[in-house]
């Protein structure tokens, strides 16, 4: 990339100067059921990715958002900084890295995001499917896989990635709103609307 946008710029400021908020990491992700509506949910923000402008966050291959991304790979996110009174909705691309994924660059990247997640959050990769009925009696701790802190991704560890096509961006502070648009490959347009 050789210029940094304008909007990535102001969201490199805000989660600056939020990173004292530990809820600041979160945002939600919105993405279209099959059936047409709405489907929403808090995820972890995990970098952006080097020389890019793409948003990243992992999920379990077996969630209802990977086939969501499957049919449908548009999705936005809205990102609420409550210190600097700072909303992105970002609206762009979705692109799944799964075990699968043939790209030895993108499955580095993938091994890289599973080594910079804690060993907590890799234990959800591994234990019961996501979003299905608990077994009878409740989960059972003790059935729960152990996992060596060395070892590399599980099957079920997607990093998922966000190429932003529009960001829509409200200062409250400063009652001030952007749209920004792109238009090719690194150009975007950046044009002021009411709050």
């Amino acid at each position: 990339m050789a210029a940094i946008t304008p909007w990535r710029q102001l969201l490199l400021e805000s989660i600056q100067a939020n990173k004292h908020l530990k809820h600041s990491e979160y945002f939600q992700l919105a993405t279209v059921r099959e059936n047409g509506k709405p489907a929403n949910r808090t995820v972890v923000f995990r970098g952006l990715i080097e020389g890019t402008e793409k948003l990243q966050f992992t999920t379990d291959a077996r969630s209802h958002k990977i086939e969501e991304i499957k049919a449908q790979a548009f999705g936005e996110i809205c990102w609420y900084f409550t210190d600097t009174r700072e909303q992105f909705r970002i609206s762009g691309t979705l692109d799944v890295i799964g075990e699968a994924d043939r790209n030895a660059v993108r499955l580095k990247m993938r091994e890289r995001a599973w080594f910079q997640s804690s060993p907590n959050s890799r234990l959800q990769f591994v234990g019961p499917s996501p979003g299905f009925p608990c077994p009878e009696g409740g989960p059972n701790d003790s059935t729960t896989p152990q996992l060596d802190p060395a070892q590399g991704p599980v099957e079920n560890f997607c990093l998922v990635t966000l190429e932003p096509q529009e960001v829509d961006y409200l200062n409250l502070r400063k009652n001030k709103r952007y749209v920004f648009q792109k238009m090719g490959e690194f150009s975007w347009t950046q044009r002021e609307v009411n709050p």
